[in-house]
């Protein structure tokens, strides 16, 4: 799959505080043959399941996303280049950024950040990105059988990566969708970072409280879930997204560029 970038030619130097089945059976790839609005191929379910969330064409035409979390112990702010990933997370404490790269830390307390860093500084824009970032380069669509989640029988779309991709390129996905209206409601996911091997431990997302933000339709709500035998279970943590932004705007390198007393992160 290739991106298309949109090209713009004045740019901002802004950030998102100035803007306010075991049921699982063996996969089999599926033939890309349906052509999205941005003339990318994806599979026909996917692409259906872009559309109900307003269009990958929409998606694509955006280039900054930002948001709010009661992440770590404080409030979090995240903004993300969508067309290069590039990101930085700010609190009152520490800030993580990416600047294409390398990933950096600034602890403005000394040792205000607990935990990894690296692994951290895309995670949540991953979760909360979604169904789009499962439209990325290097991804391999495979077809499941219809999946019964708590109750509800769902379509269901298993996601991995081609070698190379990423710092996790075996880490796995399971898009979840409601066969009628084609909305995103559940993420089963694995977690293989530094572990170099598949995984078949799989955690579970259940999607609520989607709403339109700019053309799009991204959700308010994630909600983690316990897990028995590879289903989940109950409700185990909420995550809520505040003050959510999706635009046309470029933002400006020195966004995302490394402060001087930052130090880089490595893998």
């Amino acid at each position: 799959m290739k991106k298309f970038l949109l090209i713009v030619l004045v740019a901002f130097f802004i950030s998102c505080k100035d803007e306010t089945k075991e049921t699982v059976v063996e996969s089999t790839v599926i033939e890309n043959t349906e052509e999205t609005p941005s003339s990318i191929q994806y599979p026909k379910h996917i692409a259906s399941v872009f559309e109900a969330h307003g269009g990958f064409e929409n998606w694509n035409s955006m280039n900054n996303l930002c948001y709010e979390i009661e992440g770590r112990g404080d409030k979090e702010t995240h903004t993300i280049s969508l067309k290069d990933r590039k990101s930085k997370i700010e609190t009152k404490k520490w800030s993580i950024g990416y600047d294409g790269n390398e990933v950096w830390l600034l602890e403005n307390e000394p040792e205000s950040y607990k935990g990894n860093a690296r692994f951290y500084h895309n995670l949540m824009f991953y979760f909360y990105a979604m169904p789009f970032v499962l439209g990325d380069e290097g991804i391999v669509y495979s077809e499941m059988e219809p999946t019964e989640l708590d109750g509800k029988m769902y379509t269901a779309t298993k996601i991995g990566y081609n070698n190379g991709i990423g710092d996790s390129p075996e880490d796995e996905y399971i898009l979840f969708s409601d066969p009628e209206t084609n909305t995103m409601e559940w993420l089963g996911y694995t977690v293989t970072y530094t572990k170099g091997e598949k995984s078949s431990d799989w955690h579970f997302i259940k999607y609520d409280d989607w709403s339109n933000v700019n053309g799009l339709v991204l959700p308010k709500k994630l909600t983690w879930y316990n897990v028995k035998d590879n289903k989940p279970t109950d409700e185990r943590n909420d995550l809520v997204f505040k003050n959510r932004t999706v635009s046309a705007t470029v933002l400006e390198n020195g966004v995302f560029e490394k402060p001087e007393k930052a130090i880089i992160v490595e893998k």
